[in-house]
This record gives C-alpha cells, sequence and structure tokens, in this order.
C-alpha cells in the first residue's frame, strides 16, 4: 500500500477530528492547522518517484486498490496522475493557506477551532475526488464536500447566509441525484466501477445510446457542481454570502471537482457520446463566457463580480474539453490550475477590503491606491491575472481553449473560438472597471480610514498565489509535462 497517498487523505481527516474534539480552541486550531500542513507535505511527495505510464495508456503514476465492502465488490482504489496530481497540490495549499488565514484571526472569525474542522473535512471530500480511480468512491467522496461547506456559509457568511446555504444545499443535491443515477446507469451496464478499466475499454462494454443517457446525467451533475451556464445561479450567492476562506476554498478548487469530473469520468469513460454531444458542450461553454462577462459589467457588488467571473472563466475550461483535442483538454488543465490560484487571491483580496471598509459595493469603494497602495497594487495584480495578460497564468487556458477551438478548422467551431476571444476581451473590460472604481481617484469616506499595513498572516496567505501565479504563467510546462502523456491518452480515446 502506498502510505503516503493514504495520507493525503488520512492526515485532514485526523486534523479535523483533533479540530473539531480538543477542549481547548487554540490546541484545536493549532492541531488542524498542523495537520494541514502535513497534508501539504504528502501531497507535494506523491510527485516524486512517478512511475510514467506507456504512451496511450491510462495509468497512475501511485495507487492502492484494496477490498473495501467484499459482499458488494467495492474497493479502495485510489491513484494519481498528472491530471489529478496538480489539483490535489492546489487543494492541499489553499486548505493551509486558509487555516493559517483562521489560526491568525484576521477577520477575527468566532468558532475558529470548528472553522479550521470544517475546512479539512472539505479537503478530504475534495482531493478524494481527484484521488478516486473507482466511481462509487467517487460518488462518496463528491459528497463528503456537501455539508461541511453548507456548514461554511451558514455559520459564518453574511445576513443572507441562510438562503444562501440552502440554495447551495438545494442545486448540489439535485446534482447529487443526477450523479448517482448515471453512475449506476455505467456500473451495471459496463460491470465494473474501476475508472481505469472503463477508460481503458474507451465505452466498448457500453451500448451507443447507454453512453449518451449516461453523459447527459453525468453531464449534468458536473455542471451542477462547476458551475457552468446556466446552472450556475447558486454560485454568486454563495460566493457573496460565505466567509473569505469559503469563497476561497470554493473557487479555488471546489468548482473543478465538476470539470475535472467531465474529463475524468465524462469524457473518459463515455467517449463516444462525448463525441456526439461535443458540439452541444461547445455552444454551452460561449454562451458562459459571453454572458458570464456581461453579467460581470453590471455588477457593483466586489465578491459578486468575482463569482460571476468564474462562470466565464470555466466556460473556458469547458470550450478546451468540448474541443475533445489534446489541446483543448491541456487548456482545461491549466485553466482550472490558473482559475484556482488567481481566484483564491481574489477572493482573499475581495475579503480585506471588506473586512476593512466594512461593505463590497463598487460604488461605496474608490481610491484605495491612497490609502492602501500594496492591497490595491495586489488587487490590481489578480485582476490583471484573472484578464489573461500574457506571462501570468490566467493567459494560457484561455489562449489554449481559443487555439483548440480555431484548429478544428470547422465553421461551429471557428465561430465559438472567435466569441471566446471577444470574452476575453470583454474580461479585460470589466476587471478593468472594477479597478477604476476600487482603486482609483479619490478616497471614498468608506476607505478613508483605512490604514496601509497588510498583517504578516495576509502576506502568508496571499504570498504562495502571487508566487504561483507568476510561475505557471512563465513557466507552464511544469504543470503541462506531467498531464502529457494522460491527455494523449485521453484525446486517443475520442478519435483525436
Amino acid at each position: 500500500m502506498n502510505v503516503v497517498l493514504v495520507a493525503v487523505l488520512a492526515l485532514p481527516a485526523l486534523g479535523a477530528l483533533a479540530a473539531g474534539l480538543l477542549r481547548s480552541e487554540r490546541a484545536g486550531s493549532l492541531a488542524g492547522t498542523a495537520a494541514a500542513a502535513l497534508a501539504l507535505i504528502a501531497a507535494v511527495a506523491v510527485g516524486f518517484d512517478r512511475q510514467a505510464p506507456a504512451a496511450g495508456t491510462i495509468r497512475p503514476w501511485h495507487q492502492v486498490n484494496e477490498p473495501w465492502v467484499s459482499a458488494l465488490k467495492l474497493r479502495f482504489h485510489i491513484g494519481v496522475d498528472g491530471i489529478s496530481y496538480p489539483l490535489v497540490v492546489l487543494t492541499a495549499l489553499l486548505t493551509l493557506l486558509c487555516c493559517l488565514y483562521v489560526l491568525f484571526r484576521v477577520e477575527d472569525s468566532a468558532r475558529g477551532q470548528l472553522l479550521i474542522a470544517l475546512l479539512l473535512a472539505v479537503e478530504v471530500g475534495i482531493a478524494g475526488v481527484f484521488l478516486s480511480l473507482d466511481l462509487v468512491l467517487f460518488f462518496i467522496f463528491f459528497e463528503v464536500v456537501l455539508v461541511p461547506m453548507y456548514a461554511i456559509i451558514a455559520g459564518w457568511g453574511g445576513e443572507g447566509r441562510r438562503h444562501a446555504a440552502v440554495k447551495f444545499l438545494l442545486y448540489t443535491l439535485f446534482g447529487s441525484v443526477l450523479l448517482l443515477v448515471g453512475v449506476f446507469l455505467v456500473v451495471t451496464k459496463a460491470g465494473t466501477a474501476d475508472l481505469i478499466a472503463l477508460s481503458s475499454g474507451r465505452g466498448a462494454a457500453l451500448s451507443s445510446g447507454t453512453q449518451v443517457a449516461a453523459f447527459v446525467l453525468l453531464g449534468l451533475a458536473f455542471a451542477v457542481k462547476s458551475p457552468l451556464w446556466p446552472l450556475h445561479t447558486w454560485l454568486p450567492d454563495a460566493h457573496t454570502e460565505a466567509p473569505t476562506v469559503g469563497s476561497v476554498i470554493l473557487a479555488g478548487v471546489l468548482l473543478k471537482m465538476g470539470t475535472y469530473g467531465l474529463l475524468r469520468v465524462a469524457v473518459g469513460v463515455l467517449p463516444d457520446a462525448a463525441r456526439r454531444v461535443a458540439p452541444v458542450l461547445g455552444v454551452l461553454a460561449a454562451a458562459a463566457i459571453i454572458i458570464g462577462c456581461l453579467v460581470c459589467l453590471a455588477q457593483d457588488e466586489l465578491k459578486r463580480l468575482i463569482a460571476y467571473s468564474s462562470v466565464g472563466h470555466m466556460g473556458f475550461v469547458l470550450l478546451g474539453i468540448a474541443t475533445m483535442t489534446s489541446i483543448g483538454f491541456t487548456a482545461a488543465l491549466i485553466g482550472n490550475i490558473a482559475h484556482g490560484i488567481i481566484t483564491g487571491l481574489l477572493f482573499f483580496l475581495a475579503g480585506a477590503v471588506k473586512h476593512r471598509t466594512h461593505t463590497g459595493r463598487l460604488t461605496d469603494l474608490g481610491g484605495l491606491r491612497e490609502r492602501a497602495p500594496a492591497l490595491a497594487g495586489l488587487l490590481a495584480f489578480a485582476a490583471i491575472a484573472s484578464l489573461g495578460l500574457p506571462g501570468l497564468a490566467g493567459f494560457w487556458g484561455e489562449a489554449f481553449a481559443v487555439v483548440a477551438s480555431l484548429s478544428r478548422n470547422q465553421p461551429l467551431w471557428t465561430v465559438l473560438g472567435v466569441l471566446a476571444a471577444i470574452g476575453g476581451v470583454l474580461t479585460a473590460a470589466y476587471f478593468l472597471r472594477m479597478l477604476r472604481r476600487v482603486t482609483h481617484g479619490e478616497a471614498s469616506p468608506v476607505v478613508s480610514g483605512v490604514g496601509p499595513a497588510i498583517a504578516r498572516a495576509e502576506w502568508i496567505a496571499w504570498a504562495p498565489l502571487v508566487l504561483l501565479a507568476l510561475a505557471v504563467g512563465l513557466i507552464p510546462a511544469a504543470v503541462l509535462n506531467m498531464a502529457r502523456t494522460t491527455v494523449a491518452a485521453l484525446a486517443s480515446a475520442v478519435g483525436r
């Protein structure tokens, strides 16, 4: 058994228990944060001494495959490869940064011990989704995230937290039902829940009609979680009302469960259906990009604007997947990673602005650079990274998605690629509008009392994301080379 791989899940689980059960709040918070740090070390360590699969095959670098429920032929089958590894590390990193943020009481969060326990519980579910190589296990981990994230929004959110949490719960439950039916259909018809066997078989065990039916069910379930337009309406409310750390985890990694599932499960297991449904996915992706951008241009609340920007960014990820090409899959991978880094940073910064000024309304903000130039500069950096400036992480996912669409050399895909490029221009427009409203001009009354200092704990939480946004932007091959073999195998499975 690969002990390090198991530790990626076991450490945050034990940390959640320790943080929740220890009587001393300080001791519980320290224990949970220490567990998050050890989980990050374990996640990074999994990538060393990796065993690359042969070309054209879908095989993990490392895996654990042990009997679980023998009577039902269920197995505890987890593993990691070039597609899941960056997401596992990102999950562990963001969780640790959020735990440190709570530990140092940056926003004076009450019940910090319990909040850290819930963050670690969410980490178990998200990392479990990225590591699962069994469809039943995948579904279980997919559902583990639901209750603790609901509790984070409902327990530490803003004034409308109850409504936002219930809306999140209802939408997610709807997606869960679809996912359960889709998984049941695939497992019963194929006779196995093993993702490696299902992906290697390229859907041969499933009829064309079964593939399409399962793809629609799974696709809708993953669209709710991503969320992809038009099933996105729970997201702005959840982000607006969630505490800062809740928004960071929600945008940074929880949304990636949907796009990862679409690529790994829906496309990997049902390639014939994926080819047939691809044009529909492409149209929905382009619609998400354009509509998300237009809605952002009309927003007057900082966190809500950033939340809607995720709809557009996930549209670029979906467009990459929809092209069914290796370039497109690469765009989806790097787009997921970049969005997690940059949007996680944006929500940290938006939380800092709101904590200092007690408002997120753009009409009330203004002149931040006059009172807090460092904070305004970091917000500008994150916004420019998110709009896709070359040299920063956000550029590659958008650029590869457009190139992948145009490379199909078909009228529909050419139109979709052009629309996506227009969406990139609109993204720049709404982020520059946001910066003009928040950072420029004379200091507004709510900003005039803001001090220039940035707390040490804030630097600790933000600096790694700033560095990663630069590193991924300047050296994207560091991420992409790890996934090259798996991406090629997936593209081969769908005939691209």
